[in-house]
């Protein structure tokens, strides 16, 4: 299974930047590399065994993706927070939505062996934001936070903008709609509790109507059913 190392986020780039961590994966292990669904982009710096280095743009991610393991000694992962993507990276998140790209396409040339370079380009591009960035982003971030507990109606209401503004806003800084971006976050809380609670009270605790509605959208998503997931019964190498 994939292994993580948080970093702190150092204070020049707090409210832009949610995490930032270390994954490692090994070739050999029992155990694919698994992409789960995330509404987050991510900024990612690694290198290879063979020495090949690279600065990626990772868009969301809608759906789960699996990987037989490989070796990655080196990587690193800065998790933009939602309503900066589109600020930082100067493009409609939408348009990378379930892709990867090279970083340098879309900032202009990038030095890929020191992850230091990458901090201090992203620092710069934070330090560059407008006032309407800035004012953008933290709408996308309330928004972002109610539609944990509120459904979108309400959330444009609580946030001062109509729903089709919110809407528009949404998917261009964050990729998503604000439904999808709902869908996988209640996703993701369901996967460190599958083995652990009962699917009932989980489905309802994180917002499912019920637990055959949990069990529809999380195949949907992951590809597998909860059980099969819980087993280790994955797309690639199991368990």
């Amino acid at each position: 299974m994939n292994a993580w190392r948080q970093l702190p986020v150092p204070a020049a780039l707090r409210g832009w930047v949610d995490g930032i961590d270390l994954p490692s994966h090994r070739g050999g292990d029992s155990c694919p590399i698994i992409h789960v669904p995330d509404p987050a982009t991510t900024l990612v710096w690694r290198v290879r065994a063979d020495g090949d280095a690279a600065v990626l743009a990772a868009g969301p991610r809608t759906h789960a993706t699996y990987y037989d393991a490989k070796d990655i000694p080196r990587c690193v992962r800065f998790r933009l927070a939602p309503g900066a993507a589109r600020a930082l990276l100067g493009m409609s998140v939408d348009e990378i939505t379930d892709r990867v790209v090279p970083l340098d396409e879309l900032w202009g040339p990038l030095d890929p062996r020191r992850v230091g370079r990458l901090t201090a380009a992203l620092s710069a591009r934070v330090e560059a934001t407008s006032r309407r960035d800035r004012s953008t982003a933290h709408l996308v971030r309330r928004a972002s936070i109610a539609l944990g507990r509120s459904r979108v109606p309400e959330v444009a209401r609580e946030v001062g903008v109509s729903e089709r503004h919110l809407r528009n806003v949404f998917t261009r800084t964050v990729g998503l709609p604000p439904q999808q971006f709902v869908r996988i976050n209640r996703v993701r809380a369901v996967l460190p509790r599958l083995r652990r609670d009962s699917w009932a009270g989980l489905a309802g605790s994180v917002g499912f109507y019920d637990q055959s509605h949990m069990i529809s959208q999380f195949r949907a998503v992951m590809h597998v059913t909860p059980s099969a997931f819980a087993a280790g019964r994955l797309p690639t190498v199991a368990c």
